[in-house]
């Protein structure tokens, strides 16, 4: 029974979570003051959450669970800090939406949209890849982390031209390279998340797995 509570808890942390990079999200293109507020208002819900977890995920640890329950615990409190990670980076970006909202706005186009529907994706398929008992879904959810990597980059350049170019936006393009740096840093959570639900499921670690180099002829 507790078991399934502390699940229940861990898949309501990770709605907010996934609503609040999703509202941060939208306040930033909307230009939206309030919700910017809001997000960061709601941030409170999953810190509560965090320590909820890990509360009940001590008291069943007191209780020396079975090997595949202890590891579900721990996986447990693992999700729950990558998840409280990802909510403080959804109130970073929801600060820079705040005060993007009453400056002008910049003259360069850059998608952090379609980088965000990355990430969010991201977090999607490794909450769904949890709930499903599905490993193999954790594991195609890994290399997407380079991708927005490379998008991370592809953005900054262009801000960082942008700033050489019309000197006047240096403060709107730091604000933005701050969000998609912070997008960056939710993916490398949703990466985590992604090795958690394989240990969990698989009993393998595979977090600092060595890259297999080419074999030269």
């Amino acid at each position: 029974m507790e078991l399934s509570e502390l699940k229940e808890k861990l898949l309501a942390m990770a709605a907010q979570a996934e609503a609040a990079v999703n509202e941060a999200m939208r306040a930033l293109v909307e230009r939206n003051y309030e919700l910017a507020l809001q997000v960061n208002e709601n941030d409170g819900i999953i810190d509560r959450l965090e320590i909820e977890i890990d509360d009940l995920a001590v008291h069943l640890l007191a209780k020396a669970p079975l090997a595949s329950d202890l590891r579900f615990v721990m996986v447990a409190i693992k999700i729950s800090q990558n998840l409280e990670r990802v909510g403080d980076e959804a109130a970073k970006i929801a600060k820079r939406a705040r005060d993007l909202s009453q400056e002008i706005p910049v003259r360069v186009k850059v998608d952090l949209p379609g980088m965000a529907r990355l990430v969010l994706n991201m977090l999607k398929s490794v909450l769904d890849s949890f709930v499903n008992r599905d490993p193999t879904a954790a594991r195609a959810i890994i290399p997407l982390d380079k991708e927005v990597d490379a998008l991370n980059k592809q953005i900054s350049k262009a801000l960082a031209l942008h700033m050489v170019e019309e000197p006047e936006a240096i403060p709107q393009s730091l604000h933005l390279i701050t969000v998609s740096k912070g997008l960056e840093r939710i993916a490398d959570h949703a990466k985590n998340l992604a090795e958690e639900v394989v240990y969990l499921y698989e009993a393998v670690d595979i977090r600092h797995t060595p890259k297999m180099s080419p074999v030269k002829p």
